[in-house]
């Protein structure tokens, strides 16, 4: 299995390629922006997109959707109850003075339960873990080593819950019912700053 992180835009968004060292497929996780960026290490890793996975549609995580699409033909997934945020998305850049091509809605809608899947094998476990936003995923390898928790859990932090359909008792009702039986071991990759693991974060965590 290959994983490479690409750190994009000013928010310093965490954008996952995992890919399968075999079969040269990949799944593009949360591509916040600097499309030609994530593009150039997608190509010189010889890899080619199977999907393109976002964990919930903030602008941050959601500014090269377009571009990876379009370059790729991979199909655009995310929670239905992202659809909101994912629409309104243009707007929501201006706010934050920056401009965003709108993102196209997306191919296939996950819920709990589902699993992304490439032609040979490489594959997601769908979780939901809302409360960061309406619509937020973590996602899970088949081997149940690694979880891509988005926005929801950090080292040492937890998502912001003060942005529209944000909420924190949901949020921490996720993390802990829903990522932390996952168990100790797994390493959990943020959609913001350095990989942790769920145990550290159960000890350490001073939001849990």
């Amino acid at each position: 299995m290959l994983l490479k992180t690409v750190v994009v835009t000013e928010f310093m968004t965490n954008c996952f390629i995992l890919g399968d060292e075999l079969s040269k497929e990949a799944f593009v996780i949360d591509p916040g922006g600097e499309a030609d960026k994530i593009l150039r290490q997608i190509e010189s890793l010889g890899l080619q997109v199977a999907a393109i996975v976002n964990t919930h549609a903030h602008v941050d995580h959601i500014g090269a959707i377009r571009q990876v699409r379009d370059a790729t033909g991979a199909p655009v997934m995310m929670h239905r109850d992202e659809l909101p945020l994912l629409q309104a998305a243009s707007r929501m850049g201006r706010l934050f003075g920056i401009h965003l091509e709108q993102p196209p809605d997306p191919d296939r809608f996950l819920a709990e339960g589902d699993e992304v899947s490439s032609r040979n094998g490489l594959s997601l476990k769908v979780i939901e873990t809302p409360g960061h936003s309406p619509g937020g995923i973590s996602l899970v390898t088949a081997d149940g080593k690694l979880c891509f928790a988005g926005d929801t859990l950090f080292a040492g932090s937890i998502g912001r819950t003060d942005l529209p359909g944000g909420d924190y008792q949901t949020l921490i009702s996720s993390i802990k019912t829903k990522l932390l039986p996952l168990g100790d071991e797994v390493k959990v990759l943020p959609g913001h700053g350095p990989a942790t693991t769920l145990g550290s974060e159960r000890k350490y965590n001073p939001f849990l």
